[in-house]
């Protein structure tokens, strides 16, 4: 997760209390995946940007996930999203992200 992504959610997690809020992802690969809801969670583990050493506790879901996925207006995930739903691991992608929050699930 980038700097600037960091500091976008550090600003509103300090803004509205951590149970209002949750991050969905749409990372490509299931490493970079778990390491943006690690960030999110339990702090930026390069330390290297405004999440480092900062626990938020946010939940994280990627987009592929089943209870996001039935979320989402069908015609805009067809259109956004289904094209890369075909072409990577989304099974991988799901397991990380997932692995991850439940590690921290006790925050």
């Amino acid at each position: 997760m980038d700097m600037e992504n960091q500091r976008r959610v550090k600003e509103l997690a300090e803004k509205y209390p951590k149970e209002d809020l949750v991050v969905i992802l749409g990372g490509a690969e299931a490493e970079a995946s778990g390491l943006a809801a690690e960030t999110v969670s339990n702090g930026d583990p390069a330390w290297a940007g405004p999440l480092a050493g900062v626990q938020l506790g946010l939940k994280a879901y990627h987009i592929f996930e089943p209870e996001i996925k039935e979320q989402v207006d069908p015609a805009v995930y067809e259109e956004q999203v289904s094209l890369m739903e075909m072409v990577l691991d989304v099974d991988a992608i799901v397991q990380e992200v997932r692995s991850i929050r439940e590690q921290y699930a006790a925050w």
